[in-house]
């Protein structure tokens, strides 16, 4: 039989700080996220320096929690994957120095990933990926959509980064009621009002209500 594969994966890239334990590169063990939600709504959004010294403070902690709840030791893994960028600089220094620092004194290799093919692998947690195939990824303020004609080939097909106004508009969300996650609060807020004129076309009522909700 062969050897059952575990790697743990850290993530700093932005407000939260996350370590998770996959098995044979699908199957999650373990995921441990600390989040900055409340601490970072005071400011209307998230300021990187704040988000930094978080993640010095629960990096270990979420490190140690993700091995815990997979009931693993350093011993067992068989290699340290962390996001290497893009993101915020700060925050990511925090989790690859940590990872750096982990995979050293455990003898473990280390693995950089990209943060926008990290999104595009984490469907291969829920299904398999089958090529060719089309990926949208909607991540901060970039929109892209590209190709994969199989593993690690990356065809940029279209791109969109926020414009001013768009920011203008995350602004106003951050600093009125909707306050921080804002795109989170809006998004969620379209898809339920679409899902109900959807519904309403359907003739659709009650217990039949289509629903969404965003996490």
């Amino acid at each position: 039989m062969d050897k059952d594969i575990y790697i743990l994966g850290i993530e700093t890239s932005c407000d939260e700080t996350a370590a998770s334990v996959i098995k044979n590169g699908h199957e999650i063990i373990s995921n441990i996220v600390a989040s900055q939600i409340q601490s970072q709504q005071r400011f209307g959004g998230v300021v990187p320096e704040i988000a930094s010294r978080h993640h010095v403070e629960q990096i270990t902690l979420v490190i140690e929690g993700a091995l815990l709840a997979a009931n693993l030791e350093p011993a067992d893994l068989d290699a340290v994957a962390v996001t290497e960028g893009p993101g915020l600089v700060g925050a990511l220094l925090i989790g690859i120095n940590a990872a750096k620092a982990f995979a050293f004194a455990n003898g473990l290799p280390i693995i950089g990933v990209h943060h926008i093919a990290g999104h595009i692998y984490a469907n291969q947690l829920m299904q398999p990926m089958e090529f060719p195939l089309l990926a949208l990824i909607v991540s901060g303020g970039h929109t892209e959509l590209v190709l994969m004609e199989g593993h690690g080939s990356f065809k940029l097909i279209g791109r969109r980064v926020m414009m001013p106004q768009e920011k203008l508009t995350t602004r106003w969300l951050a600093y009125s009621a909707c306050r921080i996650p804002a795109g989170l609060r809006l998004i969620s807020s379209r898809l339920k009002a679409m899902m109900r004129l959807n519904s309403q076309g359907l003739g659709l009522s009650g217990n039949h209500m289509i629903s969404a909700s965003v996490v």
